[in-house]
């Protein structure tokens, strides 16, 4: 595969933008050799960084060869995209990710992630991403997914997590912190509590339209000058209930994404068009080149996408449902 690969514009760029239904008469894009478009950079709250609209999320080269992990790094460097985030839950991605982003180290807002609460233990975690990444810094370290009040209590308890990642920024290991929740309390309340540099959130139109998750934490992000970054943009449901994991099309999805690509697009297109600065795509690999090329020929969703779009998250499970 050609590294400057990209995503064809002229059929699939008419089907997507017009998109009168939310059919399946639209293919998923694959790569071809066509003129790419830079993707559009975002401020990204008060670091003075700018990232690309969407980023790389680690997860998509989980399980891949090291050709394929470049190439897909590749691919995304010449295509604009300088955000990357992985977290060592993504099995063999940090491994990957090393060597892949070598050559282009300087050129990628590296972002990562810890599970542990406790200090000793995720400093210890930074330090074997470190390894496995090659590099001596990331640029942004985040606590992963924060769901409960008794997780915020440990991590920014004595001998909690925080402390290990406020010594590692002044031992120069990160430039900023960071946290993602998929809680409106649990990230509410770290707010509170520090003066975080981002957030990762799930910013998606079910959940938004049928529990209201996610505008109240876009709200505190912006009062604290602090960067918005959203996950879970393309989620549409969870699986039906007694669905193994055999079942599912592709492992590395713990819910249902959007399986028309035409509402697939949509649904990235509403959550870019919050206040966010920048989208992390699903981990199946059908995604990522659906996503390049929304961010390539971004438009704002108009009123009446948003009212289609919101239409047909009737009938669907908020992954993240509200007591």
């Amino acid at each position: 595969m050609d590294r400057r690969s990209f995503l064809t514009t002229g059929a699939l760029a008419a089907g997507l933008a017009a998109a009168p239904t939310l059919s399946a008469a639209v293919p998923w894009p694959s790569p071809s050799d066509a003129t790419f478009k830079p993707i559009p950079r975002r401020r990204l709250g008060k670091t003075g960084q700018d990232l690309s609209i969407i980023g790389l999320g680690g997860i998509v080269i989980m399980n891949a060869d090291q050709a394929v992990a470049n190439n897909t790094v590749a691919q995304a460097h010449d295509a604009g995209i300088n955000y990357v985030d992985v977290a060592p839950s993504y099995g063999d991605a940090q491994q990957l990710l090393g060597p892949a982003l070598k050559p282009y180290r300087d050129s990628f807002f590296l972002a990562c992630k810890t599970g542990k609460r406790d200090k000793a233990e995720a400093a210890a975690a930074l330090d074997n991403s470190l390894k496995l990444l090659e590099t001596d810094h990331v640029d942004l370290y985040q606590h992963h997914a924060v769901t409960t009040m008794e997780d915020v209590d440990r991590i920014m308890g004595p001998g909690g997590a925080q402390e290990a990642f406020e010594a590692a920024r002044k031992a120069g290991k990160i430039r900023y912190l960071g946290f993602s929740a998929h809680s409106e309390q649990a990230a509410l309340a770290l707010l509170d509590r520090f003066d975080f540099d981002t957030v990762l959130f799930p910013i998606n139109f079910v959940l938004a339209s049928r529990e209201n998750f996610g505008p109240r934490v876009i709200a505190r992000v912006h009062e604290k000058g602090a960067g918005m970054l959203a996950i879970k943009a393309m989620a549409k449901s969870k699986w039906p209930a007694g669905m193994t994991q055999a079942q599912k099309p592709n492992p590395k999805e713990w819910y249902e994404p959007c399986s028309v690509p035409e509402q697939a697009a949509l649904a990235l297109r509403w959550t870019l068009s919050q206040r966010i600065t920048a989208a992390i795509p699903p981990g199946d690999e059908r995604y990522f080149p659906l996503a390049m090329f929304v961010a390539q020929n971004f438009q704002p969703i108009t009123p009446e996408e948003e009212k289609l779009l919101i239409a047909s998250a009737t009938g669907a499970t908020p992954i993240f449902p509200q007591a």
